[in-house]
């Protein structure tokens, strides 16, 4: 019999307690609104998870949350037009680049058939 416990014998953990059983000044159903969204709050922002998204509810009435969320929206807006710009000139670099490939493959394929042509003679 061993002086200090089983050590392969852990201490059983207390059961937790369930949701409904919490103290809370909310409950989930105060989190869930009429229309099925889910809404959050947390310091003075609040956020409502609508259409698979998180919609930040925002009132631009003023401070400087206003001011950092407009430089923020003119900064995605900004990121966004470059993203567009960066995508057509892949593409027409891909455009390019298959032509000339395509180019490539015919001019070969000539060369090839002249070099055979020499051959024969």
């Amino acid at each position: 019999m061993p002086l200090f416990g089983n050590k392969f014998s852990p201490k059983k953990t207390p059961a937790r307690k369930s949701v409904a059983s919490l103290n809370s000044d909310e409950s989930l159903d105060d989190l869930v609104t009429d229309n099925g969204a889910v809404s959050l709050k947390l310091g003075d922002q609040q956020c409502t998870f609508k259409d698979g998204q998180w919609i930040s509810g925002l009132k631009w009435g003023g401070g400087s949350s206003q001011k950092t969320a407009q430089k923020m929206m003119h900064k995605i807006h900004q990121l966004e037009e470059e993203n567009n710009l960066l995508r057509v000139k892949f593409e027409i670099i891909m455009n390019m680049l298959t032509q000339t490939t395509a180019e490539n493959h015919i001019q070969q394929r000539e060369i090839d058939k002249l070099s055979k042509q020499d051959q024969k003679r």
